[in-house]
């Protein structure tokens, strides 16, 4: 086994920087409300655009470092977001002050750029993400990776990781997920029904846009004056995403494509950030004991910190990023690993394995 991962010696660094989430922004709403303002301004990122084997293309924004070797982050964003999310700016600048590379993967459809295939993204679609890491390793052979993902980021991350291991290049020395849907069903009823249904109105208002413009550019494809009237994700899901991905309805794209049951079979260190008053998710989905058996997966869950929010510090006016503080500091140590004993992801150690 190669030596550099032991999961108690990570828990203990990372509880040296607990979250305290600020005393302005205490519910799970609020913290996701506050979390949504960017706070910083995005380094110089070279954008390509990358083909896919089937005929398609995503969006890679890359920020390069000066060493060929540099170690490399990359970033899957959440639903609807983008580049310019603010979780995806902290993670670039954090990656960029520390030297490293970072690459930022817009999902097709999204960064403003309409994709020419019928299907678009969903949260459990991880054949474009195995084609960019392929790419990424390809390009810069002697560089460790780390993957950060954020919400739907995050969910196709973890099923990516514990769908097939052996599609993974070597050199993904870990990952790390930030609110991560757990079970899309549960998910996405409580988008539906709490607050009146406007979380997932929010979502909706590009996501109907985008759909009545596959729906002209691939005609008979899908029910453009159907999807005008949804006003919930089940109702989107089942006239668009099941259908222009396969599956047979909403229920069957839900329960096929969340990551919880994936977890179990995730062979490399991976960092798990949640929080039980997530308003897009529920407490009892957080895996507490799934991540307690695994010697892979390091739990980073929270009573408080909201939806990909986590807002920590005192003022109102400098508030912190807990979460992507927390999993920069995750890939340092694996990196620091890698560095150590090459660009294999790095192996529990005896004392790690319960």
């Amino acid at each position: 086994m190669t030596p550099g991962f032991d999961k108690a010696t990570v828990l203990a660094e990372l509880a040296t920087t607990p979250f305290r989430p600020v005393w302005w922004a205490r519910s799970g709403l609020a913290q996701t409300i506050a979390a949504m303002v960017p706070a910083r301004p995005l380094p110089p990122l070279r954008r390509e655009v990358l083909a896919t084997p089937d005929g398609d293309e995503v969006l890679l924004h890359v920020h390069d470092a000066a060493a060929a070797a540099a170690p490399g982050v990359l970033l899957l964003h959440g639903l609807e977001g983008s580049r310019q999310s603010a979780y995806a700016r902290e993670i670039v600048h954090g990656a960029a002050r520390r030297g490293w590379r970072a690459v930022v993967l817009e999902f097709r459809s999204c960064g403003g750029v309409l994709n020419r295939a019928l299907r678009t993204y969903h949260s459990g679609e991880t054949s474009d993400l195995r084609h960019v890491l392929a790419t990424l390793v390809a390009r810069w052979p002697q560089s460790p990776w780390c993957a950060v993902g954020f919400s739907l980021g995050a969910n196709v991350l973890l099923k990516a990781l514990g769908e097939d291991d052996a599609r993974l290049p070597a050199a993904l020395c870990g990952a790390a997920a930030v609110s991560p849907p757990f079970d899309l069903g549960v998910c996405s009823a409580q988008c539906d029904q709490r607050l009146g249904g406007a979380i997932a109105r929010h979502f909706l208002k590009t996501l109907i846009p985008k759909a009545i413009a596959k729906a002209q550019q691939h005609p008979g494809r899908i029910d453009a004056a159907a999807v005008r009237r949804c006003r919930t994700f089940r109702a989107f899901d089942d006239l668009v995403t099941a259908p222009t991905h396969g599956f047979r309805d909403a229920d069957h794209y839900y329960t096929s494509q969340s990551c919880g049951p994936f977890l179990p079979a995730i062979r490399r260190p991976t960092l798990l950030i949640a929080a039980a008053d997530d308003p897009l998710c529920r407490p009892e989905l957080l895996p507490h004991d799934v991540a307690a058996r695994s010697p892979w997966l390091v739990p980073q869950f929270v009573d408080r910190g909201g939806h990909v929010a986590f807002v920590a510090g005192g003022a109102p006016w400098r508030p912190r990023r807990w979460a992507e503080a927390q999993a920069l500091r995750f890939c340092e140590r694996l990196f620091a690993a890698a560095g150590a004993a090459g660009s294999a992801p790095a192996q529990p150690s005896s004392a790690a394995v319960s």
